[in-house]
């Protein structure tokens, strides 16, 4: 994997006390609601989080304004540092993020702030405490409040249904993009996902199901973006062929997995979800 790093600011980690939070908000040519959002989160963790926090913003192969829009808000804000890949890629963006930061807690959160930041507390505090292993927003948990149209939230609950029939998984919501991982584990998982772009959440959160990873799931509110980038036709083709991949690629990962369960110490009961076998993904 080519990346380029480029970082402003003070360096990573210092100061007396370690980074415990580290939000990276992906970016791609997003220049007109960058800078509002990096001062959106900011402000929220200023205000409530008591511990040392960063916020990196991960620019995936923009072309218009944003990445200089983000090189000042490093230069003015010492929370901030700026992280750049040299390709396109959403789940490169946050993979190579993750795994190059030393904060405690790694988190997520979409640059159109669709999800609302009162979650971001319930999501990073089974984390701190050591509870859970990942957490992820959810928009079809219990107690969620989402506003968005028919086509889209029918896409959601499709996608979700296909994951839980063929792939036996028991997680409510794959594609949310709101989710925060500890960083001992992420350091062992991140190198075993293997797609680049939307579909890396879903394989994060299966392949941490396999591993018996303790998965915390926060009801959020949530609402559509008008302006959102998403291509639903290709996403939902990439994700199908995702899906595709991960029933066929079970069993060889099967030995990284084993080991993942016994480094991580969440071994529990021997057992595996009951996957439901389906002729084909078309059916």
């Amino acid at each position: 994997m080519e990346t380029l790093h480029a970082q402003s600011g003070p360096p990573a980690g210092s100061g007396p006390s370690p980074i415990v939070l580290d939000v990276v908000i992906p970016v791609h040519n997003e220049q007109h609601v960058l800078a509002a959002s990096v001062h959106a989160v900011r402000a929220l963790l200023l205000e409530q989080f008591p511990y040392p926090f960063r916020i990196t913003v991960a620019d995936s192969g923009s072309t218009d304004g944003t990445l200089p829009i983000a090189r000042r808000l490093a230069a003015e804000l010492r929370e901030v540092r700026v992280l750049v890949v040299s390709r396109k890629g959403r789940g490169l963006a946050l993979k190579d993020a993750w795994l190059s930061s030393d904060a405690l807690v790694l988190a997520y959160t979409d640059v159109d702030l669709s999800t609302d930041l009162s979650a971001l507390f319930p999501l990073v505090a089974p984390l701190m405490s050591g509870h859970s292993d990942l957490a992820i927003g959810s928009r079809l948990a219990r107690g969620a409040n989402v506003v968005r149209g028919v086509k889209r939230e029918f896409n959601s609950r499709a996608y979700n249904f296909i994951l839980q029939r063929s792939l036996g998984v028991r997680f409510t919501d794959a594609q949310c993009g709101f989710k925060a991982i500890r960083q001992d584990v992420a350091q062992q998982l991140l190198p075993l996902v293997e797609d680049e772009t939307w579909f890396f959440d879903t394989e994060l959160l299966v392949l941490a199901e396999r591993a018996r990873l303790r998965i915390h799931e926060v009801p959020v509110d949530w609402y559509d973006d008008p302006d959102s980038r998403v291509r639903l036709a290709s996403t939902a083709r990439d994700d199908l062929l995702g899906v595709w991949r991960m029933r066929r690629t079970r069993r060889p990962l099967e030995a990284h997995l084993s080991v993942l369960r016994a480094t991580l110490g969440r071994g529990g009961i021997d057992e595996s979800p009951v996957v439901a076998e389906v002729p084909s993904l078309a059916g």
